[in-house]
């Protein structure tokens, strides 16, 4: 089972980027899969932020638009929303010393955290990911 990170929901809904088709065609692969995918708020948040804000994206889709491909995403008969448990806090307080005082870092701390309390494997292009220790993390848009 995986953790979807928010830069492979952008990547898999802006054309344009070089990331877009190998990202778009990984993303559907998960969601037409049989194994669960977890889509946490925090990277469906990110999502909608990043791809309706007119500062990143000259052609910003509508933060209405944006929502419409959350509740899509939701959908899914794969998808869940893991929500943070009462072991989150010790995790994420294990992980914290490792963002190296990079205050950027603090929300993948929580990301990692959220994939070793359930036992998933975090999927992100992200290679800061691999700073913290007992977390399986993926790139899966890396070609070896």
């Amino acid at each position: 089972m995986i953790l979807v990170d928010a830069n492979l929901l952008v990547y898999a809904k802006v054309a344009g980027m070089a990331e877009h088709e190998p990202a778009r065609t990984w993303l559907d692969e998960r969601l037409n899969g049989p194994l669960a995918v977890g889509l946490p708020w925090s990277s469906l948040l990110a999502f909608a932020r990043l791809v309706s804000n007119p500062r990143v994206f000259s052609r910003p889709l509508s933060t209405a638009q944006a929502w419409e491909q959350v509740e899509a995403w939701r959908r899914s008969p794969v998808v869940y929303t893991p929500d943070p448990t009462e072991r989150h806090a010790g995790i994420l307080a294990e992980l914290i010393p490792h963002t190296a005082g990079r205050a950027n870092l603090v929300p993948d701390a929580h990301l990692a955290a959220l994939a070793i309390e359930y036992g998933l494997t975090l999927c992100s292009t992200d290679g800061d990911f691999a700073r913290f220790p007992g977390l399986s993390w993926m790139n899966p848009l890396r070609v070896e």
